[in-house]
């Protein structure tokens, strides 16, 4: 986690205390040691977070202080409202849950007038049915290996319940509907290939990093989308 996500999650921790925390419950819920929170909290201090307390004492913070103010314009934050929403009905376990706080942060923040327009919204995604599309297990491995570029061994059938076994380069993940499809280099057919998630086995994280930059394959990958469809 970059330190810029942590302090932003000790400010939540404190936002939602309903009493002073202690440190050494700070840092546990954290997954921190006591001097970083120290330091962490000194830090947040110097830019301005009214942190109250003291080690041994507990911290809080003040009344009217959470994050500076946000300002958006209407079709701004409707944008967002209805990003996080269909995040919150689209995607796995950990990105539905991690849209929800981003909307509470963002919420929090607004002024009075934007946080009722957030909170009186028109704008609604359906609740999907689970049953009908339910979400794949190993979506949250599989965007951890988009994210921090690594190789996958991934266990595969095809639509004909073919099975196959390929180590692949994921660098993308598209969020259709009914399905989510992962776009990969694969070593096997050495090209591009599309996997769809409801049809993955398993899937086995490496440590490896793949080669190329995840920019390079999608930039590729575009051109070679543009030249089997005319679409450029």
């Amino acid at each position: 986690m970059s330190r810029s996500a942590r302090l932003l999650q000790l400010l939540d921790q404190l936002r939602r205390a309903r009493q002073p925390q202690t440190g050494p419950a700070l840092a546990q819920a954290l997954g921190i040691s006591l001097r970083t929170l120290y330091r962490d909290i000194a830090t947040l201090r110097e830019q301005g977070a009214a942190i109250a307390g003291e080690p041994g004492m507990g911290y809080e913070m003040r009344p009217g202080f959470v994050l500076p103010p946000l300002m958006f314009t209407p079709d701004e934050l409707e944008a967002l409202l209805l990003g996080a929403r269909w995040a919150s009905q689209q995607a796995d376990p950990a990105l539905a849950q991690a849209a929800q706080t981003a909307l509470d942060r963002v919420r929090s923040a607004l002024p009075l007038e934007l946080r009722i327009e957030v909170d009186t919204s028109g704008l609604l995604v359906p609740a999907m049915d689970r049953a009908d599309a339910p979400t794949e297990p190993w979506q949250t491995p599989l965007r951890h290996a988009i994210r921090h570029q690594r190789k996958i061994v991934l266990h595969y059938r095809d639509e004909k319940g073919q099975p196959s076994e390929r180590c692949i380069w994921p660098f993308a993940m598209a969020f259709f509907d009914r399905h989510r499809v992962l776009a990969a280099w694969c070593e096997l057919r050495q090209d591009f290939r599309h996997f769809r998630a409801d049809r993955v086995r398993s899937v086995t994280a490496l440590s490896e990093r793949y080669p190329e930059p995840r920019a390079h394959l999608i930039e590729r990958w575009s051109r070679q989308l543009c030249s089997r469809t005319d679409l450029c």
